[in-house]
């Protein structure tokens, strides 16, 4: 039986019930469980076409005032696809024919209503084909929009890999037209992978799997991009690849800003290397009045890091000469008395630094001995103490020196380090003012990095020297000694430098961050630990960088630390912080009042702060001592 029992939902327009019953009969007796509705006219019509779903329209042809023409037009206007099968005994073929051309599915004639089942089941069978087609051809143009309007770049090749289709990212990014590329190569629109990537992709295309990986895409202008590629086979189902498709994303700035990260990077651990090379220097000075000693260890930094290949000390000797005192990477006969001439002898009678780009143009018998020993670069800087000129300095290199200002600036502090330690070994009382003018240039740069950090995130700019003498003033009330203020103010402005090790785009992101964003972010504790824990004269200062996200419950990081586990100057440092992040602007919000962000603190002792410096804090806000 056709129907076996299946629901069939029929709206019949017939404007007599008879013919109506006859209809579902038949049906009925070949197995369908029929749910029907009888209409006789327009509005009936659309009003059931409306009102419920239906799976046919049986239609008389014609009815008084209605006819098979003008129900075909409603049931059309609400559903193309819907079965519509005319039946009647009062129309020749011809009209059958007229009918079925101005889109009726079907024509029985009422003298052969036998066929009527099979003419219904076949037209749903039809219409469920039709609207699966549809359906398939929008998902088509659905996929064809995101293809060609999507951000990334996507490919079509044959399986002989020539390009079949590109879409228009693909013309945006490299400015090649599809008319340029299609028929060529796909390879030749990327440089060459090298073999092992070669290999992993032939490799991963011949087992069906898909291939991902970097290379440099060409532009049409002969210009390239870093891009990654994922190349999958699309395959018949015996398994024969048709296609493949390549899917590519121009990765430029994010390989241009890992490389200003990694340059950051750089900078930051040279600028480190030389605050400990600094600080070595002041441990020798201090730590040994004996000359040679101080001078070994000031060349051993020169050397190590700047890169240089030689230096030497040379001192004035009460005579027209110089007397060479320490050096090294030069040989034993370079270490005899030199005369007061040639460059080194301008730079001492002058008080200036003197440099040659390269020795071998020099014309000073020096100058020519020391470019055939090989060195190319060479400076001379002035040893001068109290205004006077002690000796001098002198740098060399088997290259160019560089031009990185940085680098000279590096050169002229060791300068002046050893023009003291030279002058502070005649005078005991001049090796103490150095060491604290020194002391005086580490809190500079320290202060220096903190503004670094707040210009980073302009967001946040002065809040470190707000927070570096609150967190004295609070530390003070509660009790920490005065030896040790000093090391709470440095924690307090280095607090955030372990925020270089995070890529702009999740530090400076205007909007929420994500869980893995905020995975990134709580490494910052982590960096600072790490940077800063090698220096020796700034490990006391580590508790404040290192743990001041700690919270009292015991919910902070990076280590969970929990009540007296968080050292006092962390304690004491998350206070300050916070009231001055809520008391400050910030795009996302506006300022907190003072009695705002003083209520919130009160609620959190015991929470996320210490209860002792909380109260603190309140005794310091009662008596108008704060901020």
């Amino acid at each position: 039986m056709a129907g076996e029992g299946k629901v069939l939902r029929a709206l019949v327009v017939e404007d007599r019930e008879d013919d109506a019953l006859l209809l579902v009969r038949l049906l009925q007796r070949e197995g369908y469980a029929v749910r029907w509705r009888r209409v006789d006219g327009r509005e009936a019509l659309r009003e059931a076409l409306e009102g419920e779903p239906w799976d046919v329209v049986l239609c008389d042809f014609r009815m008084p005032g209605f006819d098979a023409r003008q129900a075909l037009e409603v049931v059309r206007a609400h559903d193309p696809d819907m079965p519509f099968v005319v039946v009647s005994g009062t129309v020749g073929e011809d009209v059958a024919v007229e009918m079925m051309r101005a889109g009726a599915n079907d024509y029985v004639m009422k003298d052969n209503l036998t066929r009527l089942p099979a003419a219904v089941t076949r037209e749903l069978r039809e219409a469920d084909e039709r609207r699966a087609r549809r359906w398939a051809e929008a998902q088509l143009r659905r996929l064809s929009l995101a293809v060609e309007q999507g951000p990334g770049i996507v490919i079509v090749t044959n399986a002989e890999g020539r390009v079949e289709y590109v879409n228009r990212r693909f013309t945006e990014v490299t400015g090649f037209e599809p008319q340029d590329v299609v028929g060529t190569p796909a390879y030749l629109l990327a440089e060459p992978l090298d073999p092992s990537a070669r290999a992993a992709l032939q490799e991963a295309l011949g087992s069906g799997a898909w291939w991902r990986g970097e290379a440099l895409a060409r532009r049409k202008d002969g210009s390239t991009f870093f891009a990654v590629f994922t190349v999958s086979a699309v395959r018949e189902p015996d398994g024969r690849v048709v296609h493949h498709v390549v899917i590519a994303e121009d990765v430029t700035p994010l390989k241009e800003a890992e490389a200003r990260e990694r340059e950051l990077r750089r900078k930051l651990e040279r600028q480190l290397g030389r605050l400990k090379a600094l600080r070595t220097v002041d441990i020798a000075i201090t730590a040994s009045l004996d000359l040679r000693v101080v001078l070994d260890v000031i060349l051993d930094q020169v050397t190590t890091e700047l890169g240089l290949d030689a230096a030497s000390v040379l001192l004035r000797d009460g005579g027209p000469a110089l007397r060479v005192v320490a050096a090294r990477g030069l040989g034993e006969e370079r270490t005899r008395p030199v005369a007061a001439a040639g460059e080194v002898g301008r730079a001492v009678l002058g008080g200036e630094r003197v440099q040659v780009s390269d020795l071998r143009e020099a014309s000073g018998t020096r100058e020519r001995a020391l470019a055939e020993a090989g060195f190319v670069g060479y400076c001379a800087l002035p040893l001068v103490a109290k205004g006077t000129v002690l000796g001098a300095l002198e740098v060399l290199s088997t290259q160019r020196l560089p031009e990185d200002p940085e680098w000279w600036s590096f050169l002229d502090a060791l300068a002046g380090q050893l023009a003291v330690a030279v002058d502070n070994a005649r005078l005991v009382e001049g090796l103490r003012r150095a060491n604290l003018e020194l002391q005086l240039a580490y809190d500079a740069t320290l202060e220096g990095w903190s503004r670094a950090l707040d210009l980073r995130d302009r967001d946040t700019e002065g809040h470190t020297q707000r927070v570096a003498e609150l967190t004295v003033r609070l530390a003070r009330a509660v009790g920490v000694p005065e030896p040790d203020l000093v090391h709470v103010r440095r924690g307090a402005l280095l607090h955030d430098i372990g925020k270089l090790g995070i890529p702009d785009g999740i530090l400076l992101k205007p909007g929420p961050l994500t869980e893995e964003e905020w995975a990134v972010m709580r490494q910052h504790p982590e960096y600072a630990y790490r940077w800063l824990s090698g220096i020796e004269f700034l490990r006391p200062a580590l508790d404040i960088p290192y743990c001041h996200h700690e919270r009292w419950d015991g919910a902070g990081y990076p280590r969970g630390l929990k009540g007296e586990e968080i050292p006092l100057a962390a304690r004491i440092f998350a206070v300050v912080d916070v009231f001055d992040a809520l008391t400050s602007d910030r795009p996302y919000r506006e300022a907190w009042s003072q009695e705002e962000a003083v209520r919130y603190i009160r609620e959190q002792a015991g929470v996320q702060f210490d209860p002792r410096v909380v109260e603190t804090f309140l005794e310091l806000v009662a008596r108008g001592e704060w901020p």
